[in-house]
């Protein structure tokens, strides 16, 4: 049994973007807070207004989950609110640089924009980082060639690597960040992958106690076609350049996705802990509206690695409860199951919201549920509780 990933793709409108538009005045127990949007009207934080964000510099692993953030999450604690915010901003501008219209002078799923202005042109100007990669998934699905262009594109633009080169930023953060951003699914090919819910070996392991994850997660993430890289390509080949330019320097990777993205994120994660072992920056997994990835024993590799993953759920987000079990054919009889084996886990530390508690959000549909605009207000402050300093500080960012 498994179930699709539902994700609503639009191309890069007012409408799309993570907005506070429509929420207007957030009330919870204990504070009342009316938010003033930024044009154009995004839930954001940049160098720009790099005074009114809290300085991480002594404190920055902390953040990135050193201590699988303990005491950060219930309630959330205000400056890893913004954080999180801030790497779904950077998730979002690949939304939008994603062209989901086919046109003569852009194709279908490749980028809409330069490399240089992937940021800029999506509506995140002053975020203080330089995008170095465009990365491109594969899947390993051959289809008829009679099959129309949204469906047989085999390999599609999905995110890009980003380096931290602003200098304040840099000394806001305690460290260069490197963020590698995934959006979710888009294309035909990529919702048949996200269906084929059987568990894959990631390796020749130890039979009983092998890691294993979804096919066809790992298949997006390791397919190569004729002169297209795989995915996996692509993220070591950016990451071995940046280490061997500022090996010297404090580094920390920050791994984001949502969706399929938040999957593929943690695949990536592991591969690079894997791959660059002990030389390896901090990685840390920011997960919005992600599927479950993998068995126990992949979760028990990605804990001794030492990989940390903050998972962001919202409780009415049924792709966030999926795929749960399998079940073999021969399992099914008169339409009634006999035996389900639970083979698939949670990974790291979770973070969770519920849009019923959010004013504004009641009655909301499945599909909205999953939208990582949606994520992005209830991180904001609909069911997180704000306290004073949280206040002080989104003011500022908000406040043009």
């Amino acid at each position: 049994m498994s179930f699709p990933i539902t994700k609503c793709v639009r191309p890069c409108n007012q409408a799309s973007i993570p907005t506070l538009q429509n929420v207007g005045t957030i009330t919870n127990p204990t504070t009342t807070i009316t938010f003033k949007p930024q044009s154009p009207n995004k839930i954001s934080s940049s160098p720009s207004s790099s005074s009114s964000l809290p300085k991480l510099s002594h404190n920055w692993e902390y953040y990135q989950g050193v201590d699988n953030w303990k005491g950060l999450l219930d309630p959330l604690d205000d400056t890893l609110r913004l954080e999180i915010i801030r790497y779904g901003n950077f998730v979002e501008a690949a939304y939008c640089s994603c062209n989901f219209h086919p046109s003569p002078s852009t194709p279908y799923a490749s980028c809409r924009f330069p490399k240089s202005k992937i940021l800029s042109q999506s509506g995140f100007p002053a975020t203080g980082y330089r995008v170095t990669k465009n990365l491109t998934a594969t899947s390993g699905i051959h289809l008829p060639g009679w099959a129309p262009t949204w469906m047989t594109t085999r390999s599609s633009w999905i995110g890009y690597i980003a380096v931290c080169h602003d200098r304040r930023e840099i000394a806001r953060l305690g460290r260069r960040d490197v963020v590698i951003a995934l959006r979710g699914t888009a294309t035909g090919l990529e919702w048949l992958e996200n269906m084929r819910a059987t568990l894959t070996p990631l390796t020749n392991g130890d039979g009983e106690n092998e890691a294993m994850v979804e096919s066809g997660f790992l298949s997006l993430y390791t397919s190569a076609s004729g002169n297209k890289p795989s995915l996996q390509t692509l993220v070591r080949e950016g990451i071995s350049k940046i280490m061997q330019k500022y090996g010297g320097e404090r580094l920390s990777l920050t791994i984001t996705g949502h969706s399929l993205g938040a999957a593929l994120a943690t695949l990536a994660a592991y591969d690079v802990k894997e791959t660059f072992a002990d030389a390896a920056p901090m990685v840390t997994v920011m997960s919005f509206a992600g599927p479950r990835v993998g068995n126990w024993s992949f979760r028990c590799r990605l804990e001794e690695q030492g990989t940390k993953v903050l998972r962001i759920v919202n409780s009415d987000d049924v792709i966030t409860k999926v795929p749960g079990f399998v079940v073999d054919g021969d399992e099914l009889s008169a339409g009634w199951v006999r035996k389900v084996q639970w083979v698939y886990a949670d990974v790291g530390c979770e973070l969770r919201l519920s849009s019923r508690d959010a004013p504004g959000l009641n009655g909301i549909n499945i599909a909205a549920c999953h939208e990582l605009k949606t994520y992005l207000r209830l991180v904001n402050g609909s069911n997180c509780p704000f306290r004073a300093t949280a206040r002080k500080m989104i003011n500022k960012t908000f406040a043009q």
